[in-house]
């Protein structure tokens, strides 16, 4: 799910999509309005699933889409090589997430863990 705003309300820290990809915001940089243009913005953004560094440059009235993330926590059941099994604490479902090798050393069969829904993908939100 996405919505659409203005490139002028995107702030630092929150989301977009870049190239079809849903995007962190590292940074917005807005210049002033010239002679014989309208103000720009520059916003860099890394993917929350590829970790790619991406970049656009548009004017700050087009309209961008925002993903809709959605962060929610589920029970860790098993955990394998590069996955782990959760059970949805809202409807206790089950969904395999994939893992890092970090990440798996702060997960505990039993405890609880957040993970982000974007766009029906799925991602462990380990801090």
């Amino acid at each position: 799910m996405k919505e659409q705003v203005e490139t002028r309300a995107l702030k630092e820290g929150r989301y977009v999509i870049i190239d079809d990809e849903p995007c962190v915001i590292k940074n917005i940089a807005k210049s002033k309005p010239g002679k014989h243009g309208s103000a720009k913005a520059r916003i860099d953004a890394i993917g929350i699933f590829d970790n790619q560094k991406r970049s656009i440059v548009q004017p700050v009235t087009t309209k961008v889409y925002v993903p809709v993330v959605k962060r929610k926590s589920g029970q860790v059941l098993t955990i394998s090589q590069n996955s782990v099994q959760l059970m949805d604490m809202a409807d206790y479902g089950t969904l395999d997430v994939p893992i890092t090798e970090e990440d798996r050393t702060k997960l505990v069969v039993g405890k609880e863990a957040p993970y982000l829904v974007v766009m029906g993908k799925t991602k462990m939100d380990m801090r």
